[in-house]
């Protein structure tokens, strides 16, 4: 506890010091720490039932426990999805984030590996749109996973080799496509969104307590070990009401949660592969980040989790698909230097449409790069920002 209520006093002082606003001072002071030393001694880990039971020491906001609907989600729907029955799910909050989950990997042993697969080999695959596609034709990013199978499956062995399409890519939205110029979705920007994807994410909005929860537009941000999130809001979603789901797999991360202004010091938490996080209600609107991508701690590994293979035989109508032993491989590869996020959105409430845009408004790029999500500190070509005012 001594350790940890000196990190929490060091960075509770710095947040205080004239100058920048606190959020982005503890932005930086996070991207530069340093992984196993005092620096991370601070931030909360909810898949230590340790530390969730006791809290995180004076001056931080306290765990506490959440309500989980457990009769919402039936065992049979939970493994369809490769969710363990809601009744052993563990769910946390925060004192002061109403409306803010916190689920520790909830996913049965193995069923990861079906969302990284997923998330690499079929959601990057048009007619989903990506960054990649400002510098690139449709025929050149038709299909991301078969040119860069090869190259991953033997990245070990050839140290020297260019970077793969998927290793250069940073975000695939889904569904209603995210416009990155002008912060909006429209009507006409629209995909179909898929389907074990949306029966996931009904699943675990369910439980949460939002019954009828439509999966209407995703966004996959794709991270290498120097990759950050920049400070934002989620707020272009028409209806508000309803939950912002993230998903995490791969490698462990920082998250960033504020308030509703940047001069309220954020909470540092870490995210695991399988954790899955829910922001609603007054939680839904606050600010948030990422920092930083912790590399594993024994070199260029796979966390645990994600060591158990996915079973050779799943329920019948499982959403869930086998993975093969060499599309894992490629996909083992990408992880080990890699994390995705993937976060579920409903955009729209019940009956309710878009507003009717200019003809000016829907000709802009929905590809367009200049407000990509993710920054990468040795980017050959340096993405702007997050609008600072987002």
């Amino acid at each position: 506890m001594g350790k940890m209520a000196a990190a929490l006093g060091s960075v509770a002082a710095l947040a205080t010091e004239p100058g920048e606003d606190a959020f982005r001072k503890l932005f930086r002071f996070y991207r530069q720490s340093r992984p196993g030393t005092a620096d991370l001694g601070g931030v909360i880990d909810f898949s230590s039932a340790a530390q969730a039971a006791r809290g995180t020491g004076p001056g931080a906001p306290k765990v506490v426990r959440s309500q989980l609907s457990v009769s919402s989600v039936s065992d049979h729907d939970a493994h369809r999805a490769g969710l363990q029955p809601v009744s052993k799910w563990r769910a946390y909050g925060l004192e002061g984030y109403p409306g803010f989950i916190f689920i520790p990997n909830p996913f049965l042993p193995g069923y990861q590996w079906h969302w990284v697969k997923q998330c690499l080999k079929l959601y990057s695959q048009k007619p989903n749109v990506c960054n990649l596609d400002k510098h690139m034709t449709k025929e050149e990013t038709q299909d991301l996973w078969e040119q860069s199978k090869e190259c991953l499956r033997y990245k070990g062995v050839n140290k020297r080799r260019p970077r793969s399409l998927l290793e250069k890519l940073r975000w695939v939205t889904l569904g209603y496509h995210y416009n990155w110029d002008s912060k909006k979705y429209s009507a006409d920007h629209y995909t179909p969104f898929p389907s074990d994807l949306a029966f996931l994410s009904e699943q675990v909005a369910a439980a949460c307590g939002f019954q009828g929860f439509r999966a209407e537009a995703g966004i996959l941000n794709y991270y290498r070990l120097d990759s950050t999130l920049g400070i934002h809001v989620d707020k272009s979603e028409l209806d508000h009401s309803k939950p912002l789901l993230s998903f995490s797999f791969g490698q462990s991360a920082i998250f960033l949660l504020g308030g509703l202004k940047r001069d309220e010091a954020p909470t540092a938490m870490f995210m695991h592969s399988g954790d899955i996080m829910v922001m609603s209600g007054f939680s839904r609107l606050l600010n948030h980040a990422v920092p930083k991508v912790l590399p594993s701690s024994e070199g260029e590994s796979l966390p645990c989790c994600l060591e158990t293979p996915l079973p050779a035989v799943l329920p019948r109508d499982s959403v869930v698909e086998c993975c093969s032993v060499e599309d894992w491989q490629v996909c083992a590869s990408y992880l080990k230097t890699a994390r995705v996020n993937m976060t579920v959105r409903q955009v729209l409430a019940t009956d309710q449409d878009f507003p009717l845009e200019s003809m000016e408004e829907n000709k802009r790029d929905i590809t367009t790069e200049g407000f990509c999500h993710l920054d990468d500190e040795n980017s050959q070509v340096k993405r702007a920002r997050l609008n600072p005012d987002s």
